[in-house]
């Protein structure tokens, strides 16, 4: 490609990359498509390389569509995508093209969040007359299934056992699921979140495939809407989310901006009261999502919501063991013993996205490491044994740490009050928050109740003072440290 081309290509293919992340979500896009590149494009032709014949296959054949629809977007010549294997000894060429996009073909496998069975999130056409609102109708919004996750493949245990039960009772709209409505499911990253909310949309449709469910990360949710008022048919998009069953929105804490807000207030507000299901997914409880507006937390905190924590040994044995049998369905030569996997179950103890790191890893070396040793793998792994070490530690936290070790509420630890049993722990928190968090003094003030830096700098500094004279202060604020550790 001459140079300008190429730098035109590269700004497609990064509007590509943005729309994609933005109907996958953050996570799977991380997973799948981080490590494309662009190869090539030329006529109706887009060659795209990635670095390993999984990662190719994989995308070829759950993403291909989605591929393709989305450079047609930005191109509309576009006859065919291509994915193909990177070179690793000589960067700047590419083998092995693989499956070429048909024109505009929708691949019958592809299951959708939409019950009307077209393909959810496809990007409408602009509505020129009456007629052309059909069109909008038929593509309401929605982020493709991964069509790995069902309830069949989540591993339950413990730690997520609640969790799972309700949302099996709201995809099958049971009786027991008006209780759960909404119903918000929290959990650190890569915790099953995203494949316990793409299980109800999966399973709502296969019990009534006349549903009309709608699955979307709040990333595309606000995408859409911006897109909506941009081309003037935002009240056609208004109309058409009033008409679905089922709303499931993941990944809430990245809604922004006061009018998405408002929209989606208004929009759940409208779904509750017609007594139609809405589920919700984020990283934190929706009273600590102070990205939100207050309406929206208020009308979140009005349902269920549900923590899933870390899996223990039993279920994190059970995930590589299902992984490994999915693996084996596609290349019956595959063949790691028990003892293996139970050492890196033992030994890789993060979330399910780092376990699922760790069992891609296994499988690649596999190939020419038949014999690997368990010395072999903790070399192998180390970097996600390390990476699971330290734990982000939030200024939520720590408020209901040294709330609860000073007995008092963690309102009185954001309140005006004065007395000198409510002074102390609140300065000791922000003392914290600051050396065990990297925010700023003013990130630190305003989650203490909307106060100016320079008060927290002022806390700061006289716990340092206290610490270094009172004895029983630093072994209170050594025990803080760790108490807070343990439940970060």
């Amino acid at each position: 490609m001459a140079a300008s081309n190429s730098a035109d290509a590269e700004r497609m293919f990064e509007r590509v990359k943005a729309q994609l992340r933005a109907r996958v979500g953050t996570e799977v896009f991380s997973s799948w498509f981080k490590q494309m590149k662009l190869e090539e494009m030329s006529g109706g032709v887009v060659r795209i390389s990635v670095p390993t014949a999984f990662l190719r296959s994989w995308i070829n054949s759950h993403y291909i569509d989605l591929l393709g629809e989305l450079w047609r977007a930005e191109r509309p010549n576009l006859l065919k995508v291509e994915l193909v294997l990177r070179n690793a000894t000589r960067p700047g060429r590419v083998t092995e093209p693989e499956q070429t996009l048909p024109p505009r073909k929708v691949q019958p496998k592809q299951q959708t969040a939409l019950g009307s069975g077209t393909l959810a999130g496809a990007r409408p056409e602009r509505p020129a007359s009456r007629p052309g609102e059909q069109d909008h109708k038929q593509s309401v919004l929605g982020s493709p299934l991964d069509p790995r996750y069902t309830f069949q493949s989540f591993i339950e245990g413990p730690s997520n056992r609640v969790a799972f039960a309700a949302a099996r009772a709201v995809a099958e709209s049971a009786p027991s699921a008006v209780r759960f409505n909404p119903l918000f499911l929290h959990a650190s990253v890569g915790l099953g979140k995203t494949h316990l909310l793409q299980a109800i949309a999966a399973d709502a449709l296969r019990t009534n495939p006349k549903a009309r469910v709608v699955y979307l990360t709040a990333e595309y949710f606000m995408w859409r809407f911006a897109t909506a008022i941009r081309d003037n048919y935002a009240l056609t998009l208004k109309e058409q989310l009033r008409d679905i069953d089922l709303l499931i929105i993941d990944d809430m804490q990245f809604l922004q901006g006061k009018s998405i807000q408002h929209e989606f207030c208004h929009l759940i507000n409208m779904l509750l009261d017609s007594a139609k299901q809405v589920v919700v997914a984020a990283d934190r409880p929706p009273s600590e999502l102070e990205s939100l507006e207050p309406r929206v937390r208020s009308r979140l905190n009005g349902g269920v919501a549900l923590e899933m924590s870390a899996p223990d040994f039993s279920m994190r044995l059970g995930m590589l063991k299902m992984r490994l049998a999915a693996a084996r369905s596609e290349d019956h030569s595959l063949d790691i013993p028990e003892d293996i996997l139970a050492h890196v179950a033992k030994t890789v103890t993060g979330s399910g996205r780092e376990l699922e790191g760790a069992f891609n890893q296994l499988i690649f070396r596999q190939s020419f490491e038949p014999q690997i040793t368990i010395d072999r793998i903790d070399e192998i792994l180390g970097h996600i044994y390390r990476s699971g070490e330290p734990k982000r530690v939030r200024i939520e936290d720590i408020q209901r740490v040294v709330a609860r070790h000073y007995n008092v509420s963690k309102t009185e630890l954001l309140s005006n009050r004065r007395t000198r049993t409510i002074v102390k722990p609140r300065q000791v928190a922000m003392y914290l928050s600051k050396v065990m968090t990297p925010r700023s003094l003013p990130e630190i003030g305003r989650r203490f109740g909307g106060r100016d830096h320079t008060t927290v700098l002022h806390a700061v500094r006289k716990i340092e003072d206290l610490s270094g004279t009172d004895n029983t202060l630093a072994q209170e604020l050594e025990l803080l440290r760790r108490l807070i550790v343990d439940q970060a």
